[in-house]
């Protein structure tokens, strides 16, 4: 075999070498192909990255609120706030609860003081002179300042009016209300209804009546009658 017939024979086989190994790589690529389906192109790619994308812009698109985080000064500003409350209303409860102690000492003295009044109101209006010691006796105990004076001083002339006449005076109604009162004093308006029996009655009982503004002051635990206006206007018949 001559040189050129072996060099043409090694070209040949080199060249079906070749020939072979890229028909193959073309088989296996073509293989891979069809196992990998369709290639995706960039529209088809769009859809699915779409509402990615538009989540992507909804999201951006809400409001964002922070909470700011309170450093130092802040906590002992918000501390001071809620001891500033808190004391503010236990301030308030404290008050209410004076004005309604307050309300209801006034609301007990305007009773007592009434009461009081009420019963005093029939001492004045009960007599008899027959026995009259137990009648001055009685009102001057629950009279004090003025009127204690001014009914003492009186009481001797009185006397000897009542014992003269022979005048028994009993009271069978009583009407009182307080006008005004604090804690201490009070005023109270009196309507006292009575029968008189007298020499000038002819030993008949006669209607009468007194009315009066009674001054009272707290002595003690007692409530005491330190004026009187005109509490014998209406003279007993003799």
């Amino acid at each position: 075999m001559s040189e050129n017939t072996i060099q043409h024979d090694t070209t040949a086989e080199t060249d079906g070498v070749s020939a072979e190994t890229v028909s193959d790589a073309a088989d296996k690529a073509t293989i891979e192909a069809e196992q990998a389906g369709p290639a995706e192109t960039e529209a088809d790619q769009e859809p699915a990255d779409a509402p990615k994308a538009a989540a992507h812009v909804k999201k951006s698109r809400l409001p964002r609120v922070s909470v700011p985080t309170l450093g130092k000064r802040g906590r002992i500003v918000a501390r001071a706030a809620v001891v500033l409350a808190l004391a503010g209303s236990i301030g308030s409860s404290i008050v209410f609860h004076q004005q309604d102690a307050h309300h209801r000492d006034l609301l007990t003295a305007q009773e007592q003081a009434r009461a009081a009044a009420c019963n005093y109101a029939p001492l004045l209006a009960t007599y008899d002179a027959k026995n009259l010691d137990a009648y001055f006796t009685a009102v001057l105990g629950g009279a004090t300042g003025d009127w204690r004076k001014q009914f003492d001083s009186t009481s001797k002339d009185l006397r000897d009016v009542l014992t003269q006449g022979q005048v028994v005076s009993k009271a069978t109604d009583v009407q009182c209300a307080v006008r005004t009162a604090d804690r201490d004093s009070a005023e109270a308006i009196v309507v006292i209804g009575q029968t008189i029996t007298s020499l000038g009655t002819q030993g008949k009982p006669a209607p009468g009546q007194l009315s009066m503004v009674m001054r009272l002051e707290r002595s003690g635990d007692r409530w005491l009658v330190n004026k009187v206006n005109s509490p014998l206007a209406q003279q007993p018949q003799s």
